[in-house]
């Protein structure tokens, strides 16, 4: 059976459990995308086991669970995985002040990577928060 169909999760790792899956983290209760990460082996099956979320941090090359040092931390409410089984979302409910660790000019963290838009035509970003 094809991984479109099969109810068997067949998320491919590579040999070494090295291979990056991207993940979506989306705000359970409102949706909103709030990070873009990725996750390896190790930090899939952390996620899981510890029931918040853990990725892997490319510019670091270790695993990072979010909001371990800020108290941000994210729990785990619901793991979705598309229909090509290499991609992950997570639906999370923020623990913390929020989601970024980019902080605002008040010391607060963003409640969302996302907290830019790009001004059409111009070629310069708005602050949203």
């Amino acid at each position: 059976m094809s991984k479109e169909y099969t109810k068997d999760l067949q998320l491919d790792f590579g040999p070494r459990g090295d291979v990056l899956v991207p993940v979506v983290t989306q705000d359970f209760h409102t949706r909103e995308v709030l990070i873009l990460a990725f996750a390896n082996q190790e930090a899939f099956e952390e996620t899981v086991k510890s029931g918040y979320a853990t990725y892997f941090s490319r510019s670091r090359r270790e695993i990072w669970k979010k909001g371990l040092t800020s108290g941000d931390l994210l729990k785990v409410e619901e793991i979705r995985i598309n229909c090509e089984q290499n991609s992950l979302l997570y639906l999370v409910t923020p623990m913390g002040k929020g989601a970024c660790h980019a902080k605002k000019s008040d010391g607060q963290p963003y409640k969302s990577c996302y907290y830019r838009r790009i001004i059409p035509g111009t070629g310069k970003l708005e602050i949203l928060e």
